[in-house]
Order: C-alpha cells, then sequence, then structure tokens
C-alpha cells in the first residue's frame, strides 16, 4: 500500500484522498469514569474506516464524539481541514454526516418509504404554510425528495417492502431501512454503528455488499463499528483498535491482525 498525506492506494487499486476528519487527542469522561484517553486517528476521503474492541471498549463512545452527540472534555475534531466547535447533532448533521445505530432507532408504526424520506428532512426548505397550500414549491420539492428516495429504495433492493410498516419487518430488513435512511441525507461521511449486530450469515453477506457498493457507486467514506472480524477484515481498508479507552492498534487489516497487543486483547475476556 502506497501511503502519503495526499492519500494512498489500497491493494485492489483503489485510490484513498486526503484527510476528511481527524481525531485529536480525544478524551472523554462521564463522571470519574474515562471512556476515551487521548486517542488520535484520521478518516480519509474514499476510505472504509473500521473501529474495533472488545465490548466496552470505547467504540460506540468515539462514534458519538464523531457525530455531535458527545463533547469531548478534552481534544479536537477537525472535519475538511477547520476544527469543528461545540455543535447540535442536527448541526453535524447538516455538514454531511449521517450514521445508523447500534439499536434501531426508526419509526416503527410509518411505512418504509415514510421512514427513508426523514432522512431528507436537512433538504426540505418549504415552511408549513407553503406545505399545507400543497402546490407550487411545496410540490416540486416533494417530487424531488420523493424521486432521491425512491432511488435510494431500488438501490438496497427494498422496492418490494416500500409501503409496509417497518413494525411488521424481520430485523434484517430493518438495518437495511435504518442504512437506507441514512444514505436518503447524502453524506459526505457515513456511520454504521454494528450494522450487521444480530444478523445471520446471507443477511451479513447482503449487509456487506451494500456497504461495499454504497463505497463503491456513491464514493461515500465509510466509518463502521463492527464486532464480526471477519466482516472487518473483509470490508475495511484500515482499523483502528480500542481497548478500555485507549488506541491499541491502528493500521490496515493485516497490520492489526498480526499485532500482539490486539491479539491479546481480543483473546481475553470482553469487558463491559
Amino acid at each position: 500500500m502506497l501511503d502519503n498525506s495526499e492519500g494512498y492506494v489500497t491493494e485492489d487499486g483503489r485510490k484513498i484522498g486526503g484527510v476528511v476528519m481527524e481525531m485529536k487527542n480525544i478524551t472523554l469522561r462521564f463522571g470519574g469514569v474515562v471512556a476515551i484517553k487521548d486517542i488520535s486517528f484520521d478518516i480519509r476521503e474514499g476510505e472504509i474506516r473500521a473501529i474495533i474492541g472488545p465490548n466496552g471498549a470505547g467504540k460506540s463512545s468515539m462514534l458519538n464524539v464523531i457525530s455531535g452527540f458527545y463533547i469531548p472534555q478534552e481534544g479536537e475534531v477537525w472535519f475538511h481541514g477547520a476544527k469543528r466547535p461545540q455543535m447540535r447533532p442536527y448541526e453535524v448533521a447538516r455538514q454531511g454526516i449521517a450514521r445508523t445505530f447500534q439499536n434501531i432507532a426508526l419509526f416503527e408504526g410509518m411505512s418504509v418509504l415514510d421512514n427513508v424520506m426523514t432522512g431528507r428532512l436537512n433538504y426540505m426548505k418549504t415552511n408549513l404554510f407553503q406545505q399545507a397550500m400543497w402546490k407550487g414549491k411545496a410540490e416540486a420539492e416533494e417530487v424531488e425528495n420523493r424521486e432521491a428516495v425512491e432511488k435510494i429504495i431500488d438501490f438496497l433492493e427494498i422496492q418490494h417492502i416500500r409501503k409496509t410498516p417497518v413494525s411488521r419487518l424481520p430485523y434484517g430488513l430493518k438495518k437495511r431501512v435504518e442504512l437506507a435512511r441514512a444514505l436518503a441525507a447524502e453524506p459526505k461521511l457515513l456511520l454504521l454503528d454494528e450494522p450487521m449486530a444480530g444478523m445471520n450469515v446471507e443477511e451479513k453477506e447482503d449487509m456487506s455488499r451494500f456497504i461495499l457498493d454504497v463505497n463503491d457507486e456513491f464514493g461515500t467514506t465509510i466509518a463502521l463499528i463492527e464486532h464480526d472480524m471477519g466482516v472487518v477484515m473483509d470490508l475495511s481498508d484500515r482499523v483502528v483498535v480500542m481497548d478500555y479507552g485507549k488506541k491499541i492498534g491502528d493500521g490496515t487489516p493485516d497490520e492489526v491482525r498480526s499485532n500482539q497487543e490486539v491479539i491479546d486483547a481480543y483473546l481475553g475476556v470482553s469487558h463491559d
């Protein structure tokens, strides 16, 4: 792998660009508990970047820092070359960062189509009065956003359930709908929190394929947390490894796989 300040080329010939996001010396505490301790790493344009570690290592906390849900007590978050000030999650979303959740966070009583449409909120500019009148600008906006959503529904092969209430869907399809909603926001950086947790082998294969397709066809930069090491090693360009809130490894899948400290952490007892 060729690595430099402007990016690198993967073993399969994909060109990865410069740094999109950089976490600089991040420390996050909850009272006397240190969830993240002085961790630094970057995410480059067009890559699939994995964050792994045993249970309780601080992975979800790090994803919450990236997405703006948590504000670290120490350190800086840089996005597209600028230090990010303290922001609310919706402001972070407007910067082009979208995410899925470890525990599915969909509107169970709404259809698949309506759930995915909620991912377009940042693109809906008409006010309540204009929407009530419907014709004109509001109608054009609705049509435009619905067309964008339908393309994502087709892309993720969920056309057959587009009008089905989410509450009636099996777990694996709910995960795919949540991915669709995140993609509806047209993110520059997509955060996936254990996208394959609880899935069977076939569902994992489908989700892996869609993640690779999103990265390849949309050029979306992806950062993901995942416990399935086979999936991580197959999908990821680079991997950062956390244990007890500290960074113990960072590199290509092969480099991480041969890191003795990483091996020891995964062979030890997981900690909550």
